[in-house]
């Protein structure tokens, strides 16, 4: 798919991090963008920089991400991108000091990271299905999840982030074949370690030291890196049903 300005973008957790960065590359690339973000200080800050919109919306809801949706749809028409950038990432083991792990904990972080993603995502579908065609092939969108390398080895104490992460990679290949009839594609990027504004804070030594455990590049992923490939995503049409590990080959350790 062409960005043009004709092409709408909706990025949820577009105030910060991976989202920013994938809102910014979308906007330089044309597109008009649609910032969802529970920050709304931090969200309509990055909209106006933007030139595009903001609303605030809780992605785990999925009445929120309706009325999201429906602004984004009544503004523009139309929507031809999603990328679902929203996530948080508790800390906790399954068992720790003779404790279970807290079940509220890991339903917030199933409900927002996972159903999160499929209430956007679903929602999103539905809009862009009753769009017309922005390609010869057919295309009405494209929606590019976020995972991450936890999905395939999570670390101790990441019960619940994995798992959450693991089944946006299991969403991945039913929800391209669901939506292959309306030219609507999916692919998901699952990203290692990457200078969000979580690491950012760290001590240098710490960021650097998290960094020599990536083979090569032998540093933290910058955001500007994930969102080349979200882009990339976006423009190649054959990108369909994929999940791409974008982590300079690591391999998390156990802890």
């Amino acid at each position: 798919m062409k960005i043009t300005s004709e092409t709408t973008a909706i990025v949820t957790g577009g105030a910060s991090g991976l989202g920013a960065a994938v809102a910014e590359a979308l906007a330089a690339a044309g597109a008009h963008v649609t910032v969802f973000d529970m920050n709304a200080e931090a969200g309509e800050a990055k909209a106006a920089e933007l030139n595009g919109a903001f609303h605030k919306v809780d992605v785990s809801d999925p009445e929120s991400v309706a009325a999201g949706i429906a602004a984004v749809k009544d503004a523009r028409g139309g929507l031809q991108i999603l990328v679902n950038c929203a996530g948080i990432g508790p800390a906790a083991k399954t068992v720790s000091r003779g404790a279970p792990h807290d079940a509220g904990t890991f339903a917030k972080c199933i409900a927002v990271n996972l159903t999160g993603t499929f209430n956007c995502a679903s929602q999103a579908a539905a809009v862009m299905a009753a769009g017309d065609p922005v390609t010869e092939d057919g295309e009405r969108g494209v929606i590019v999840n976020t995972a991450s390398v936890a999905a395939f080895d999570g670390q101790i104490g990441q019960i619940a982030y994995s798992a959450s992460k693991g089944g946006i990679v299991g969403m991945t290949l039913p929800m391209a074949r669901d939506l292959s009839q309306y030219g609507i594609r999916v692919c998901t990027i699952a990203p290692g370690i990457f200078k969000t504004p979580l690491l950012a804070s760290l001590p240098e030594d710490a960021q650097k030291s998290l960094g020599q455990q990536v083979p090569f590049p032998s540093r933290l992923g910058d955001p500007a890196e994930f969102a080349a490939m979200a882009q990339h995503i976006v423009e190649n049409s054959m990108l369909n049903a994929e999940t791409i590990r974008l982590d300079g080959a690591i391999r998390m350790a156990p802890r």
